[in-house]
């Protein structure tokens, strides 16, 4: 096993752990949380963070980042309620919305690669953006006699159960996601170029089409996430999703995933969106204020950069104190 997959493997596990034991924890001492309804809730209001981490992650393994993403999901909802309030059929709203996805995905995607501009400020600029045009689009009207039979389907469950009816088409999307940057060649190549970018070209991967291929992907999930969000929560206005990028960039770092790129499992990243899912849930559930729920976020957003950067600085510290030390280990 390679060494950096290795690092990658013990810091999914440690996320993982956690996750184990912030359950068993919950179950025994948090007043509801275990119960269905409760359960439903923690799933329904993290599947939008797990939905946007799958391209993230991707993105984020191949060294670059989309902060845009809660405004391109904004955007989506707001053209979502606009077009329904002009009397249009959601069967033709939905594609539509999700073209529009994929539109403010390309465009971060041609200024990256085409402009060569860092994908920081670009989409720092375009979330600003995007979430000013949502405000146009619709204004501070908020929609939300959308079908009943989407409603029921964002937000119902599973006969009985606790498990949303959105979350298996998500379990579908993840098993793509896993398998395509874990069992194809175009996943190894996100690794290489996340890397080392000029190696990865060398190699003869098409680096600046590999991005663009993401910045697409992730809009396109982005508006999707936006589509979901009005029709979960029954209601379509320009500030939907608000802060939603800091959530999925600190589930995805805190699942392990290097932030310069090369470095990470998708399951990893899974593992830390359900984490900080959980744990917000909990925090709710002992009337936690949201101002320190946010907090507690952007904590976990630095923890999450230096932890791994630490760990790999006490290995490799090790590694020349053995290196330097002739004496043979006993």
């Amino acid at each position: 096993m390679p060494e950096s997959l290795s690092r990658a493997v013990r810091w999914d596990t440690v996320v993982g752990a956690l996750l184990i034991v912030l359950l068993l924890l919950s179950f025994g001492c948090v007043d509801g949380f275990g119960n269905a309804l409760n359960l439903s809730f923690l799933l329904g209001n993290t599947l939008p963070i797990a939905l946007i981490a799958l391209p993230m992650t991707l993105l984020v393994v191949s060294g670059e980042i989309d902060l845009s993403v809660a405004s391109t999901a904004g955007l989506s909802g707001a053209v979502m309620g606009r077009l329904w309030n002009e009397g249009m059929a959601i069967e033709t709203i939905v594609p539509l919305c999700l073209l529009l996805g994929v539109c403010c995905g390309l465009v971060n995607g041609l200024l990256v690669t085409r402009l060569g501009l860092p994908s920081l400020a670009v989409t720092i600029g375009t979330l600003a953006a995007y979430r000013g045009i949502a405000q146009i689009v619709l204004g501070s009207d908020a929609v939300t006699d959308f079908p009943t039979q989407y409603l029921d389907f964002a937000a119902g469950r599973i006969g009985d159960t606790f498990l949303p009816q959105a979350f298996l088409p998500f379990l579908v999307l993840l098993a793509v996601a896993v398998v395509a940057l874990h069992a194809t060649p175009f996943g190894r190549s996100l690794f290489a170029i996340g890397a080392s970018e000029e190696a990865a070209r060398f190699a003869g991967i098409r680096v600046r089409r590999q991005k663009l291929v993401l910045f697409v992907l992730t809009g396109l999930m982005a508006s999707l996430t936006g589509v979901f969000w009005a029709l979960h929560y029954a209601s379509a206005r320009y500030d939907n999703a608000t802060g939603l990028e800091l959530s999925v960039v600190a589930a995805v770092l805190l699942g392990g995933i290097d932030f310069d790129g090369g470095r990470g499992t998708l399951g990893g990243a899974i593992a830390g969106v359900f984490l900080l899912g959980a744990l917000q849930n909990v925090m709710s559930l002992l009337n936690v204020s949201a101002q320190s729920q946010i907090v507690v976020t952007g904590v976990l957003l630095v923890v999450s950069v230096l932890g791994p950067r630490v760990a790999r600085q006490i290995s490799v510290a090790r590694a020349g104190r053995r290196a330097a030390d002739p004496t043979p280990t006993p």
